[in-house]
């Protein structure tokens, strides 16, 4: 017998899968299908990122978070983050770099988020979903570092911010050869 799909919510499907693993066991395996994400560090001109406090019922509260937001279908991540971070924050981004990506939770569901770092920011309105309460918060990458040692973080945003703060210092030294200049 093969999949058997469990429930069918408003965006996820759950299913429970028979899967042979590598050691020749068979198990029969939960999954949440997830479409994929992505997410963004947006870079203010003075340097500053730009996060976002949102109510996040699922955890009781607000988290702070970088913008980020299920792909639409047949939609590229980069896409997806700069719509995002319009939605979100109410920036344009100029320019965007991809920082990595991520699985969210690989025990149960096959979700990957794309990590971006976005920069040129111009100010537009936001469009916030009816279930969306965000409040932005700049500050300074050193602050938004700090607040990674609080009780409970967004693994999205720690893992994002921690890769765009790497760059950032990969950056300052010469570290990247797709940045530096060569000759003739």
């Amino acid at each position: 017998m093969g999949e058997r799909r469990v429930h069918q919510g408003a965006q996820f499907e759950f299913i429970t899968e028979p899967v042979d693993l590598p050691n020749g066991r068979r198990v029969d395996l939960d999954i949440l299908l997830h479409p994929g994400a992505a997410a963004v560090v947006p870079f203010l001109e003075d340097g500053r990122v730009l996060m976002i406090r949102q109510y996040r019922y699922a955890t009781g509260g607000e988290l702070l978070e970088i913008p980020a937001g299920k792909l639409d279908p047949g939609e590229a991540p980069e896409a997806c983050a700069i719509r995002e971070l319009e939605e979100e924050a109410g920036y344009l981004a100029g320019r965007v770099e991809k920082l990595g990506a991520i699985w969210t939770s690989p025990g149960f569901t096959d979700e990957i988020i794309h990590l971006y770092a976005a920069y040129e920011l111009e100010r537009t309105t936001q469009r916030l979903e009816p279930d969306e309460i965000i409040r932005l918060v700049p500050m300074t990458l050193a602050k938004a570092l700090a607040e990674l040692s609080g009780p409970v973080v967004d693994g999205k945003t720690a893992t994002a911010l921690l890769l765009a703060a790497a760059r950032r210092a990969d950056h300052s030294e010469g570290c990247f050869p797709e940045r530096s200049t060569r000759p003739g």
